[in-house]
């Protein structure tokens, strides 16, 4: 399995796993309630809007293309975020560094569905296993000790930010799309997509986009850009989009990623030898706070 896995992420930085072990009912059930959620009015919705220190609902989910430096009109997505840290206290949270750092929020819940923040909080604790279980299979096949990542994961700040896709019924602006063209930018995504809505493409080569099928029962599982640069080059951060439905399709979609992130105050040192002679100057040590405090920020100033 580590083998395959290893082989994928050089080449491609996704692959799709099945018998995972996570249960399809705490999968449904977390789907469900979500989707209730997004079908409320906006009004209700917005009783849970994210704010200055507080993560939750929002109905314009940024443009992740701004990550790259790239300009593009607003994605057409709403969201709802929440995190592993965000049940901690005040004193907790403010002691996890950079205020644009995501996982010093606390988090907000509806109080419709009746069962939302059960579903999210089960559904966390499932992915983090989930999530564990691969890092050893990344150590493993980067020839490293199967617990060499587990000290960098052990308070980890992880989330999960759903990503809800509205029904199109007016044209998109030119070059305007669901998700733009973006890399994670965390260490691992582990992403649920329905089983009768695409969208999802990942780029292949210079200018290929390829749809991601989605399989029942599964998740689609990507690296991102820590982790290529904590594998010094030697894995892939591929860029990937989530383009619009014909026209005429109305269809709403809803995606679960879970977003796998070590502890705030880990320091990344790049493995060695890089993989070529340019890699010393694209490749530093740096720590997760400062990492991913750059991205979000760019994201959403």
């Amino acid at each position: 399995m580590a083998e395959a896995i290893g082989n994928a992420l050089r080449s491609s930085g996704f692959f799709i796993v099945v018998g995972h072990g996570v249960s399809a009912e705490l999968v449904d059930r977390m789907f469900t309630a979500t989707n209730s959620f997004f079908k409320l009015p906006d009004g209700e919705k917005d009783l849970v809007a994210s704010r200055p220190g507080v993560s939750g609902y929002r109905r314009a989910g940024g443009t992740l293309a701004r990550s790259l430096d790239q300009k593009t009109p607003p994605d057409l997505c709403e969201t709802f975020a929440a995190h592993v840290t965000g049940e901690l206290s005040d004193e907790e949270r403010s002691t996890l560094g950079n205020e644009w750092a995501s996982w010093t929020h606390k988090n907000i819940w509806p109080k419709d569905p009746a069962d939302f923040q059960k579903a999210w909080q089960e559904y966390m604790g499932a992915m983090g296993e989930l999530a564990a279980d691969l890092m050893r299979l990344f150590a493993l096949a980067l020839g490293l000790e199967e617990g060499f990542f587990e000290d960098k994961f052990d308070r980890h700040g992880s989330s999960v930010a759903v990503n809800y896709y509205p029904p199109q019924v007016v044209a998109p602006l030119p070059g305007q799309l669901r998700r733009g063209p973006h890399t994670d930018f965390g260490s691992l995504t582990i992403l649920y997509q329905e089983d009768d809505r695409g969208g999802l493409q990942v780029l292949q080569g210079a200018d290929e986009w390829r749809d991601v099928s989605a399989i029942p029962g599964s998740f689609v599982v990507n690296i991102g850009d820590l982790m290529a640069l904590w594998t010094g080059g030697r894995w892939v951060s591929t860029m990937h989009r989530v383009v619009n439905p014909e026209r005429g399709d109305t269809s709403s979609r809803l995606t679960i990623p879970f977003f796998y992130l070590p502890n705030h105050d880990a320091s990344i040192e790049p493995m060695r030898p890089f993989t070529d002679s340019s890699a010393v100057e694209r490749f530093d040590t740096v720590t997760v706070s400062e990492w991913v405090s750059r991205k979000v920020q760019k994201i959403f100033s």
